[in-house]
């Protein structure tokens, strides 16, 4: 499912009901479907999102890698169209037709969306998750079990809640790898996730790398809120500020190119006798991803750690010397 925009809720200054908002959906094929939701945003609607029309003929998840090939949408598409109060269905659809040089489809549902409060609403998606022995408790909810390895987090601005598949595996991996006084380099660290699980497991050092300056804003106090110690870089200080630097642990829930890309990076930063787990692949994707880092160093034989649907976890062990 693509999603463009998501509204949030307004207070009404005067305090009387708010007007209701209106969702229409249309279908549209692929290889006009994006076309047309650009152009219904441009022609004000809120929101829109894709999905497959046709999901009882084979549902088949669209992912889209840096360096990959486009992905294709489905063969059919829905497109839901959130609209403001005083917008139309019709108005708002023929506009997007202007845009897109195209006749109208046809309209083939609406319905009105009553005023609520987004936030809470939004928090009730979110509930405690136990993965293994640790729980991830949203800060709005007591955890289930107080006496256990529990992580404060919020969905926010950084990838990582624990809900996503690979981020569930690499958890897995952790509880499983993860010894007091180990030093673990966590690449790729978004949300902190993986770094404060390391830590509450018992790491003497953490470390998390990630490219994006919000994300290691939100890693930092992430890591604050939950009462332990992580060091968060961008990825050039790290060569910089810890020339040398090995770890016992690397781990890194990325995506598959770049992943392939940093064969060289990851590995060199592993001690020996270390552990490395690589997460943010699919099963079709497990090819490369080894051939990729045996060519970088042939004693670090990497399998398939775990699988969740699609999505799998690598991981392996460098030889000593």
């Amino acid at each position: 499912m693509k999603s463009d925009w998501l509204p949030s809720s307004h207070p009404d200054p005067d305090d009387r009901p708010a007007a209701s908002l209106t969702e229409f959906e249309v279908l549209a094929e692929a290889e006009s479907a994006e076309a047309l939701s650009d152009a219904l945003l441009q022609a004000g609607a809120l929101s829109v999102s894709l999905e497959d029309a046709e999901p009882l003929s084979g549902e088949r998840p669209v992912f889209a890698e840096p360096g990959g090939d486009a992905p294709t949408l489905w063969r059919l598409n829905r497109l839901r169209v959130l609209l403001a109060p005083d917008s139309t269905p019709e108005g708002v659809l023929a506009q997007a037709a202007g845009i897109c040089e195209r006749a109208p489809p046809r309209i083939a549902a609406v319905r009105r969306i009553g005023e609520q409060d987004w936030v809470r609403s939004s928090q009730g998606q979110f509930g405690p998750l136990k993965i293994g022995r640790l729980w991830i408790v949203p800060s709005w909810v007591e955890p289930p079990d107080p006496s256990a390895v529990n992580l404060r987090l919020d969905p926010g601005m950084a990838f990582g809640t624990g809900t996503h598949p690979s981020t569930s595996l690499c958890l897995q991996w952790l509880q499983a790898n993860v010894r007091p006084g180990v030093r673990v380099l966590d690449y790729g660290c978004g949300s902190g996730i993986l770094a404060i699980a390391a830590a509450k497991l018992g790491a003497a050092s953490v470390v998390g790398v990630d490219i994006d300056p919000l994300a290691l804003t939100t890693a930092r106090e992430n890591s604050r809120r939950n009462g332990v110690e992580a060091d968060y870089t961008a990825p050039g200080s790290l060569c910089s500020e810890r020339p040398g630097d090995r770890f016992d642990v690397v781990i890194a829930n990325i995506l598959a190119n770049p992943l392939i890309l940093l064969a060289p990076v990851l590995a060199g930063l592993l001690a020996e006798r270390g552990s490395i787990a690589l997460a943010g692949a699919l099963e079709s994707q497990v090819g490369a991803l080894t051939e990729a880092y045996r060519a970088v160093d042939a004693s670090l034989q990497l399998g398939v750690w775990g699988r969740d649907g699609d999505w799998v976890c690598l991981a392996g062990r460098r030889a000593g010397r």
